[in-house]
Formats: C-alpha cells, structure tokens, sequence
C-alpha cells in the first residue's frame, strides 16, 4: 500500500499544528508586506495560458524556472529545451488534467500529476519538486502549491512531518490540508498557496535561490 501521510497521532499533530499556526500567520503578513503585488505576475500569466490551452509549455516552464528562482545553468536545462514542444505539451497536458481532476481528493490529484511528470522521463521533473511543483500550481491555482527545501525547513523546524521518499508532493499537499483542516478560525481564507507562501518566508532570506 502506497503511504499518502507521514502525519503522526492526533494529539501530537494538533499540538504542533497550533505552534504552526502562532509562526505562520505573522509570518504570512510580513510576507504581503514585503512582496512586491508584481512579482507572481509570471506565474499568473502561466496560469492563464494553461487555463485556456490545458497544457504547459517550454516557454511556460522556462518563465516558472526565473519566477521559482532555480539556476538554469545545469546541463538538464540544455536537454530540455532540446525536446520538442508538442512532447513537453503532451506530458503536461496529462498532469494539468489529473491536479484539476476534482473527483479526486487534492492529495491524491498532486500525486497523480506528479507521477505523470516524473514517470514522462523529461529533465527538470525526475527528481526533486520545486520546479515539478510550480508547475502543477499553474496548472490548478486554486488546489496545488509550490515546494522546495525552504519550505521543507520550515516543516521540520515546525515539527511537521514530510519524509523524502517517493509521493512526497502528494503527501505534501495532505499535509498542508491537515494543517488548514486544524486552523479553526485561524484558517478562514487561507489557502493552499497561501501555507506554501508562509512556509517559504519562515525560512531563510527571501531572496536566496530556491533548491529542488
């Protein structure tokens, strides 16, 4: 049986999900205050296209590796932009459809487009999710989130558990809904993308480049 959590005993997990809580909402406001309102222009316009066409290009991805703040100067960024657009169209279309399959719970949609997108072999999405999810979060705005090491600081110093085996995004995802699910009143409003962005602040100096 595949694990989809790595979430610990309720009353563990409650506790350190109310020690979260008392870091991330200061932590969500010194981020809109210090972010400029432009900066996720990219990752909108991305979203927007995706939203028309149901699939996310080289360019796209190309625009979310600057927006995500990841080095372009490996040798997987040349191979690819050696592949052929209507490849890079045909693996992505596949995992826009299942992060924006609603039939499935958000956790197991995240796995799924995931699995497509690492299962496809392209470079960038084998290993580590940083860009992998940025662009699954253009893809489904409203459902999915960004990762990558920072954030994954963030949880461990949290106390919240998320391992690095296989599903990690997919778990990742439950756990942001585990932790939206105990923020009571203090979870009105907040989103999915919104935990990613406090997560991401609570960690580090804000302009450091992202890992994968």
């Amino acid at each position: 049986m595949k694990k989809t959590t790595d979430t610990p005993a309720d009353d563990e997990f409650a506790a350190a999900c109310a020690r979260a809580w008392n870091v991330l909402i200061p932590t969500r406001s010194r981020y809109l205050a210090a972010v400029s309102t432009h900066y996720d222009e990219v990752l909108h316009e991305v979203a927007e296209r995706a939203e028309r066409v149901g699939s996310v290009g080289k360019m796209d991805i190309a625009a979310l590796l600057v927006w995500k703040r990841l080095s372009a100067q490996t040798r997987w960024v040349s191979v690819f932009m050696s592949l052929p657009d209507t490849h890079v169209r045909a693996v992505t279309e596949r995992a826009v459809a299942a992060v924006r399959d609603t039939a499935l719970p958000r956790s197991e949609a995240a796995r799924l487009g995931r699995a497509i997108l690492a299962d496809s072999k392209m470079p960038g999405f084998r290993k580590g999710d940083a860009l992998a999810s940025a662009v699954l979060t253009a893809a489904a705005p409203t459902r999915m989130a960004v990762y990558d090491e920072r954030v994954q600081r963030s949880l461990d110093a949290l106390g919240l558990p998320l391992t690095r085996e296989p599903g990690r995004y997919g778990r990742y995802m439950q756990l942001l809904d585990d932790l939206l699910a105990h923020g009571g009143a203090h979870a009105g409003g907040w989103t999915a993308r919104d935990l990613d962005t406090a997560l991401y602040w609570a960690n580090g100096q804000p302009h450091e480049p992202a890992e994968s």
